[in-house]
């Protein structure tokens, strides 16, 4: 019987499992207790007869014997040739128990499925069932000893009831030199044909998921019977037999204790009793002994599987399966959760202390105050890294170069997002972008701004000879082309970018006022600032600067890649700037009322120019 012992190791206590070291039955003290007691009792007859029997002469042979026989026993490959055998038996003995012939599926089908309570139904389940346990049976006597033995003939099978003596006629008049045990398959298919037909399974559905059901367990059955026929090579197991034992036979004679006068290396102390040659001798037979006793499951031993239980259990749990439980419901009643929307079970004194809250994730606790506190942390930080860098050119007389500042800065959020990369003589601009840029360029000249555009990189690296926008950035940055805005043409996303303070370029241009150029500017620098604060995560565009958004710009090209995934919150706003940019929509709104009030034709003339220049390009495009 297979010895179980989980419920031994189920809780790591302080000598729990070294209690099981105690224990006789399925040990390795029973397996290996007479090899081991062969073999001290050879090294001890061994050890007295070097002591006391052999002349000096003879001992001085004996002890070159000894040193010759240590020495070449270390290079047999007991290890390697022991480990990878055990672990080919364990995974072939596992796989043999996942094969083992469970009725279980069949008789949960054969018990919904198969209809009729009278006399006739009864008996075709029964029978049903009977043939799935007679061909599991039939199996098992050919590769089990155990079962061999419980059931030896045929006429012991029809004794115990899973055969009839008319169905015995028909097995033994089969005559076939191979094993039959497919024959009750064949009678389970066609008498299942047969009650499909009379109607006693109602679908052919049910027909079909039942006989696939069935040549699953057929498969179980031959899988065992093709473990029993093809085993692990002989070869390899006599090799692994014979190098365990030629190598603790060497041992025998090389593992003895010599004269220490003699002066042999690795021979100072004399010992009666070689402990660590006994421990080894203990874990490399016993590793052998593992392979011997798994290497075939269905024997006797104590950790073989219990075959004839497997038996009895089936045949006793599908007949009632099929018979007594067939339509057998017990009443439907009300569960006492009813009317109870929080369902909980209780818990016993001895079970209370697995009553612990539900998890709802490691970040559950984690408050906006701490999001807030880190990324003041790192603004912190981000100052001190510039404070050192400005420090650090003071002290080694660096200026920095005026390029410097006409360099905007870079922030890598995610692989998803555009690139955002400066233009290079190698940056090619739709065909419509460049009039645009051409016209805008003549309206305002001193206005320093970029298209407001997405780039995609392209694998072409040849210029344009079209548009000369010279930079000083390095040649390595890969070639982009940079497609059309999204907003229409580039006059409309100038406007959109500028409309809401009330100022275009064509109104900048004929406006003389210098409290309204004055006005235009400072709300240009701020729709700037506001719109570099505002970090958007789907895609990257270039938008207008001004040079002191371009200083503020070369600050923040210090700023590194965040990894962290607190760091990484940094990319939406926190509360304090949308508040604080919220306050800021409000002030500019009053400004432009303001401004609105102040000179109200100068506005009306801004937006019916506005949007006249609008409509007519709109039109040209079309």
């Amino acid at each position: 019987m297979t010895v179980t012992y989980s419920s031994k190791v189920a809780n790591a206590t302080f000598f729990g499992f070294h209690r099981l070291l105690l224990r006789w039955r399925g040990s390795i003290y029973k397996l290996l207790y007479r090899e081991f007691l062969i073999f001290v009792l050879l090294y001890s007859i061994l050890s007295f007869i070097y002591r006391w029997v052999l002349t000096d002469p003879q001992k001085r042979f004996f002890e070159k014997l000894s040193i010759y026989c240590d020495r070449y026993a270390e290079q047999i490959p007991v290890t390697f040739v022991l480990g990878f055998y055990v672990t080919l038996v364990v995974n072939r003995w596992w796989n043999q128990f996942q094969n083992l012939p469970w009725p279980d599926r069949l008789m949960f089908l054969i018990s919904s499925c198969v209809q009729g309570q009278d006399e006739h139904g009864r008996l075709l389940r029964r029978t049903l069932m009977r043939y799935v346990n007679l061909t599991s049976l039939l199996i098992f006597r050919s590769v089990s000893t155990a079962v061999c033995k419980r059931f030896p003939t045929i006429d012991h099978v029809v004794d115990a009831g899973f055969m009839t003596s008319e169905e015995r006629k028909i097995f033994e008049n089969l005559k076939s030199p191979h094993l039959k045990y497919w024959i009750p398959v064949v009678w389970f298919t066609n008498l299942a044909s047969k009650a499909r037909k009379e109607g006693r399974i109602q679908d052919s559905v049910d027909l079909q998921t039942i006989l696939t059901e069935m040549n699953k367990f057929r498969t179980w059955c031959s899988t065992l019977f093709g473990y029993d026929w093809v085993g692990i090579p002989l070869v390899y197991t006599q090799v692994v037999t014979l190098a365990v034992y030629t190598f603790f036979s060497a041992c025998i004679i090389g593992r003895q204790f010599l004269d220490p006068a003699q002066g042999y290396q690795g021979h100072d102390l004399d010992f009666y009793v070689p402990i660590f040659t006994l421990l080894q001798f203990f874990f490399y037979s016993g590793w052998l002994k593992v392979a011997e006793q798994l290497i075939n499951p269905f024997g006797e031993d104590d950790d073989d599987f219990e075959v004839n239980w497997c038996i009895d259990r089936n045949l006793q749990v599908s007949l009632m399966a099929v018979d007594e439980m067939h339509m057998n419901i017990p009443h439907m009643t009300k569960d006492i959760y009813w009317n109870d929307p929080d369902v909980r079970p209780p818990y016993t004194l001895a079970a209370a202390d697995y009553c612990i809250p539900s998890f709802l994730g490691s970040t559950t606790d984690m408050g906006l105050s701490e999001i807030l506190q880190s990324e003041d942390v790192d603004t912190n930080n981000l100052r001190g890294q510039a404070t050192v860098l400005g420090r650090m050119r003071r002290l080694l007389s660096v200026q920095e170069p005026i390029d410097l500042y006409m360099r905007p800065s870079f922030k890598r959020h995610s692989s998803d997002s555009p690139s955002f990369v400066p233009f290079s003589q190698d940056h090619h601009f739709h065909s419509r972008v460049e009039e645009n840029m051409q016209t805008h360029s003549k309206l305002n000249s001193n206005a320093h701004f970029y298209p407001l555009s997405t780039v995609n990189e392209v694998n072409s690296t040849t210029s344009s000879p079209e548009v000369s926008i010279h930079t000083p950035f390095p040649n390595n940055i890969p070639s982009v082309v940079i497609s059309e805005p999204h907003l229409g043409d580039f006059s409309d996303s100038d406007s959109v970018v500028l409309e809401r303070t009330g100022c275009t370029l064509s109104e900048e241009s004929s406006l003389e006022s210098a409290q309204v150029q004055e006005h235009c500017d400072k709300h240009r620098g701020e729709e700037v600032n506001t719109a570099e604060g505002v970090t958007n995560t789907e895609s990257r565009s270039f938008g207008h600067f001004s040079p002191a958004s371009k200083r503020k710009r070369n600050k923040l090209s210090f700023q590194l890649s965040r990894q962290s995934s607190v760091n990484s919150t940094k990319t939406f706003p926190s509360p304090k700037d949308v508040l604080r940019r919220k306050d800021h929509l409000v002030n500019q709104q009053q400004e432009t009322l303001q401004f609105d009030s102040t000179h109200p034709k100068q506005a009306s003339e801004t937006v019916d120019s506005s949007s006249q220049e609008t409509e007519q390009r709109r039109n040209q495009d079309g």
